[in-house]
């Protein structure tokens, strides 16, 4: 313990290092690269810099990533699993689900993981992202979502192909599924009266 605190120390003195730092800042501006945003906060978070940095790299991340879905939208494209910043720009817009989630925004929260349902060209993560949104559309808050179907060894799989999901539950994927196919069926209905509207 004693060992990484030194290094944290040195690292916040190196002038290359900082040099580095600075230097992804610039070009995940330049870029408006949300995969770098991501590298650049997890570096400020181990360096353990100021709230104000923090949040500032995390707004960047979120505004960015929103710009992106609504670029997508507009091209009629999906978000590409395999691609290291549209899978950054996904994992962005399901941790601010997450988080409306466990603000006890049940509505935006159930919107967002429809929209990542629909967009992201992945079987499994737009089961997980069904199920998500069912579980919200029959009442449940994060706390019973966490406590009731997630997987608590599991909750979020560092060996998984997506880390940053929440995709191991208690049961299956295909029994939520028929589980809460009442609520689905309701939530297709919504998307339909959703898109005749646009």
């Amino acid at each position: 313990m004693q060992q990484n605190e030194i290094d944290i120390e040195a690292l916040k003195k190196d002038k290359e290092f900082l040099a580095n730092m600075e230097q992804l800042e610039n070009e995940m501006r330049i870029q408006d690269s949300v995969a770098m945003g991501y590298k650049l906060l997890d570096v400020k978070l181990v360096l353990e810099s100021d709230d104000e940095v923090i949040n500032e790299i995390f707004t960047f991340i979120v505004n960015t990533s929103f710009d992106k879905l609504s670029d997508k939208l507009t091209a009629f494209e999906l978000f590409d699993m395999t691609n290291e910043e549209d899978a950054s720009v996904a994992r962005a817009i399901y941790e601010y689900g997450i988080q409306r989630w466990s603000e006890h925004d049940m509505k935006s929260s159930k919107e967002i993981f429809l929209v990542l349902h629909h967009m992201i060209n992945h079987k499994m993560l737009q089961d997980a992202m069904m199920i998500h949104a069912s579980i919200i559309h029959s009442g449940n808050g994060f706390e019973e979502f966490i406590a009731s179907f997630v997987d608590g060894e599991h909750v979020l799989n560092e060996s998984s192909e997506f880390p940053f999901f929440i995709t191991n539950f208690k049961n299956t994927h295909e029994e939520l599924l028929e589980v809460f196919a009442n609520d689905i069926a309701q939530l297709e209905i919504e998307i339909k009266k959703f898109a005749k509207k646009d």
